[in-house]
């Protein structure tokens, strides 16, 4: 139907996603107008008293990615600064809550909806102390992450620390259920309402169930039981998101949330349900505010994901590209795992695709466990050998990186670590540079 008064939708995002192009996509095929909020095109200032925010909009739909970023409180305070000029869903406060895992379980259990059992310690005796409690298994999380990074099974004999790198962890209570692959489901509401859910299957070599680790999914809209639709719209209102992607996974005993998303992704949902969640986001954001919306216009679109390049999306400035960080062909790092972290040197070789640390350096900071086998072929070997691969913490000049790394013995190597592609993907090498001052006049053998 026609619109009469159109609003206009901001999305702030930094960032270019196809969530943030479906949601504008989908504002747009609603009959209102939008604008992108982004570093090309926003700013705000104070002059005599008036604040002004540029591009001017009606309401803000939040997508700032926080638990992708190092120093989240940076882009958690612009968001503030924005809410405080124009209704914004998914408020700052609320954001706040939803990416910290801790804070997300306090206030679940504070409103009676049931999470597994955590415990958070601000020092390694604390949490050690607490590990018994968690059984033969337990998951050991940062506190802040996302897309399953940070996240370990620990045996009851696996070093804990208080922290990873730089941000807290904690020990969680593993909940599965006998003889029955490993999934949960993320179940999308949108304004209180359910518009969508999924099975999430952990792939074969791991037990994590994220789809940005090659997890499978499987329409669970209209089979999800009535027990976890509700547990889910009572954990998005208790947080108090306008739209979050709720992950909830089934004991022997029932059903519990595990973590609430301000910022689900759409990829691997409409994948499994064919729902896009962007026009019903859309929609609450325009009703939000006074606009109209035609219901049967929103779900024809919700047919589709359209993130097609939208109308809004700011023309890229003319400024030159910021040249990415340098490192030098050794540098000092700082690796961090599960018991601790440990400053070392290491060399950088871009012929390296996986980041490689020494086996007892691993077994030193806690690296692991291990997660699965990978075959990597050295120098100019024409087999391969099998190692096993772990998470672990890199942080490079003041930088954090969380990887996927070989684990094999470099004892007889002048470096316990070789930094791979996947780090060094973010960095200019400078060959010439080097952390060691006594560095070895001869090359070191072929990696």
């Amino acid at each position: 139907m026609a619109v009469a008064d159109p609003v206009t939708v901001g999305v702030l995002s930094l960032h270019t996603s196809k969530e943030t192009k479906a949601i504008l996509n989908a504002v747009e095929a609603l009959g209102h107008d939008t604008e992108w909020l982004r570093a090309e095109n926003t700013s705000i200032s104070v002059t005599d008293g008036s604040v002004v925010l540029e591009p001017a909009v009606d309401v803000i739909a939040n997508r700032m990615l926080l638990s992708n970023t190092e120093q989240p409180a940076e882009e958690l305070g612009l968001a503030n600064t924005f809410s405080q000029l124009v209704p914004m869903l998914n408020e700052p406060s609320t954001v706040l809550t939803a990416m910290h895992k801790l804070s997300t379980a306090t206030t679940l259990a504070s409103d009676d909806v049931r999470t597994p059992d955590v415990t958070l310690a601000l020092n390694a005796e604390g949490l050690t102390a607490a590990r018994d409690q968690y059984g033969e298994e337990a998951v050991y999380k940062t506190a802040i992450g996302t897309h399953g990074g940070g996240t370990w099974k620990v045996g009851p004999d696996d070093p804990v620390n208080a922290k990873v790198g730089n941000r807290y962890a904690f020990l969680q209570d593993l909940i599965e259920r006998d003889d029955v692959r490993h999934h949960d489901a993320r179940v999308y509401v949108v304004g209180g309402e359910i518009v969508g859910a999924m099975y999430r299957y952990a792939p074969d070599n791991d037990w994590r169930t994220n789809v940005a680790l090659g997890g499978s999914v499987e329409d669970a809209t209209d089979d999800l039981p009535e027990e976890a639709r509700d547990m889910a719209r009572r954990a998005a209102t208790a947080i108090g998101l306008d739209y979050a992607g709720v992950d909830l996974v089934e004991g022997d005993d029932g059903w519990f949330v595990l973590e609430v998303n301000p910022t689900a992704g759409f990829k691997g949902f409409y994948e499994a349900t064919q729902i896009s969640p962007a026009p019903y986001i859309a929609k609450l954001a325009i009703e939000r505010v006074g606009g109209d919306v035609d219901d049967d216009r929103v779900r024809d679109l919700s047919n589709v994901l359209d993130d097609s390049r939208p109308t809004a999306q700011p023309v890229t400035t003319s400024e030159p590209a910021t040249e990415p960080s340098t490192i030098g062909y050794t540098e000092e790092i700082v690796l961090s795992g599960t018991s601790g972290s440990k400053s070392v040197l290491a060399k950088a070789d871009t012929g390296a695709t996986r980041t490689s640390i020494d086996t007892a350096l691993a077994a030193d900071i806690g690296a692991g466990p291990i997660k699965s086998i990978t075959r990597v072929r050295s120098g100019s070997s024409k087999t391969a050998k099998s190692r096993p691969v772990v998470d672990v913490v890199v942080g490079v000049g003041g930088n954090q990186h969380t990887v996927t790394a070989s684990v094999e013995d470099r004892s007889h190597m002048d470096y316990p670590v070789i930094l791979g592609r996947d780090i060094l993907e973010n960095y200019q090498v400078d060959v010439s540079r080097r952390a060691d001052r006594d560095a070895p006049d001869t090359p070191e053998e072929e990696e």
